[in-house]
């Protein structure tokens, strides 16, 4: 029976996506004040960034998992389930609580014309709340001004490295990109910055100098050293490491900083951040479909998020480290252009096989063919994803690797199938 009522809650949830994406405060705000305000309840830290924020999130979580702290993650997209969204000490929202959460706010919400992602946001921080989280990390769905988010007041923000996405709600120049990312550093409240773009990075100085938020700059007052022992993170004066990176990628060196910083910075709140819990959080965090590999009989796979140029120059940095013939099965959404993801990647690649994630407004295969020929690289389109991937797995040779990139939710889709044949 809870199977049922979940389905039919999830049918509501998805069916919010009718009112698109609003970006602004007032239809949060409200819904918040209805439930009785659950956000002052807790105490945040905010991230918003283009790439690696989810990393981060889930870094600093696993932190606090390893020192005792019980923590709420708030992030999205989620790939297999809408649980993975709401964590609390790492556990997803069960059926059971989607359900209960779902009537009860559907229940005050009246005629308030609230976005999926605003519902979900008040879902987020009323579980939380009642659950007695000590921490909850919330990650902006987009933006940040005016992202749902954006409603709570943090003990600590952090913007991860801001670059060209969204440009359609965000603006077409990294000045104004940044600007929007920008919106969730407040009055005294201190921030975490990642390695920014000149452009981006002045435009975030500014806002919070003016706000008269203590800052932290990755590359200033965060610097990472890498050994072969692995890497230290030298913060305020103090040195954490060797630190072992559970997540792939030299990107994630800096997502790793950016956690292990804001961990030290949530100390003066009574946090027991110590360099103990720190190197257990760091090296036990996971964060699927990220540089993920699995080993099958087909042959080596690899699944990463890229979807946008940011992503793609970060896994073209991986395959140059772990050199490959990569045969890429390609799959993109919404807005995005397949020259932005193709390029950095060309040098790697010996074929493309473009198809269209499980989603409903995905770029048209053909689209992709098309950028690939201009780059003289052979590729061939599928309108069904399996068929891609069957394509791509039968004229795989034993030293290449097959890359699943472009879209989360090809990604999740690949995965699950992968997790089938290893017996997981």
């Amino acid at each position: 029976m809870i199977y049922v009522r979940y389905r039919e809650c999830l049918d509501y949830l998805y069916g919010l996506q009718r009112f698109g994406i609003k970006l602004g405060l007032d239809n949060i705000r409200t819904l918040l004040e209805r439930l009785g305000h659950p956000d002052e309840a807790l105490r945040c830290v905010h991230v918003a960034g283009t790439n690696g924020k989810g990393s981060v999130c889930a870094t600093l979580a696993a932190i606090c998992a390893a020192g005792g702290v019980r923590a709420g993650l708030y992030t999205s997209p989620h790939l297999h389930d809408f649980g993975e969204r709401i964590r609390v000490d790492g556990a997803p929202l069960s059926e059971a609580e989607a359900v209960a959460l779902t009537e009860e706010i559907r229940a005050v919400v009246g005629d308030l014309p609230v976005t999926f992602f605003e519902f979900t946001t008040a879902m987020a921080l009323l579980h939380f709340a009642r659950q007695g989280c000590a921490l909850a990390i919330l990650e902006t769905g987009m933006g940040g001004r005016l992202d749902a988010t954006n409603a709570v007041t943090p003990l600590l923000t952090v913007i991860t490295p801001v670059d060209f996405d969204h440009s359609e709600y965000l603006g077409e120049t990294l000045a104004k990109i940044a600007g929007e990312k920008g919106g969730i550093i407040k009055t005294q409240v201190p921030l975490i910055l990642g390695q920014q773009p000149q452009e981006a990075q002045e435009v975030l100085s500014v806002l919070a100098q003016q706000r008269l938020a203590p800052l932290s700059r990755f590359g200033q007052e965060i610097i990472v050293n890498i050994g072969p022992q692995g890497c230290s993170v030298r913060v305020e004066n103090e040195t954490l490491g060797p630190l072992l990176p559970a997540l792939a990628g030299a990107h994630q060196q800096e997502n790793l900083a950016l956690a292990v910083a804001a961990a030290v910075a949530l100390r003066p709140h009574g946090f027991p951040f110590d360099e103990k819990s720190i190197r257990r959080g760091v090296e036990t965090v996971r964060w699927p479909g990220r540089l993920e590999r699995f080993s099958v009989a087909s042959g080596e796979h690899l699944l990463d998020g890229a979807h946008n140029a940011a992503g793609a120059r970060a896994l073209a940095a991986w395959l140059e480290e772990h050199p490959h013939k990569v045969r890429w099965v390609v799959g993109m959404k919404g807005a995005r252009l397949p020259e932005e993801l193709l390029a950095p990647l060309r040098p790697h690649l010996v074929a493309l096989y473009a198809t269209a994630p499980p989603v409903e407004d995905a770029v048209a295969p053909s689209k992709i063919v098309d950028v690939a020929a201009k780059l003289d690289l052979p590729a061939q389109g599928f309108i069904d994803w399996r068929e891609a991937l069957a394509c791509a797995r039968a004229e795989l040779d034993s030293d290449e690797l097959l890359l699943v990139a472009g879209s989360l939710f090809l990604v999740a889709a690949v995965r699950e199938v992968l997790l089938q044949e290893v017996g997981e």
